[in-house]
């Protein structure tokens, strides 16, 4: 579990892996959320959003690691795929709702608790990041410790 996540946009994963060592925040605009898996979280978003099995998107390397200096042990910089970020943009708050409740779910399953209204907030935040990329070809990413 993730003690600290930022998302954020950068222009290429090389931008975005030099803000391994110190997080995104004074080279780019960043959300902040804690405690939750964000690797495991960005591959359930997906899925759910998508369709795709949990196992099809471990097998296609989903989400891209971009920088791991410590191999596992410290800060990590994931990229979202492109699918996501489609899905993030297109999104409505009616499908953000229920893509949060079907996370919701998913994380209960495992015997965590989250809260609906959390998980919509982030989801929400992730989208109003998303679509702020606009037609630039910039990515969203990942920084945790």
């Amino acid at each position: 579990m993730s003690t600290i996540i930022k998302f954020f946009v950068a222009p290429d994963h090389a931008a975005a892996a030099a803000v391994v060592d110190a997080g995104p925040d004074d080279f780019f605009e960043s959300l902040t959320f804690g405690n939750f898996d964000a690797e495991e979280a960005l591959i359930e978003w997906e899925g759910i959003f998508t369709g795709r099995t949990f196992e099809d998107l471990l097998a296609a390397d989903v989400p891209d690691i971009v920088a791991d200096p410590g191999d596992g042990e410290g800060p990590v910089v994931l990229a979202a795929s492109r699918a996501l970020q489609d899905a993030l943009t297109a999104a409505d708050e009616q499908r953000l709702v229920e893509v949060g409740r079907l996370w919701v779910a998913e994380r209960s399953a495992d015997g965590e608790v989250l809260d609906e209204g959390i998980a919509v907030w982030i989801l929400s935040g992730l989208a109003d990041l998303v679509r702020a990329i606009g037609p630039k070809p910039d990515s969203l990413y990942c920084w945790t410790v």
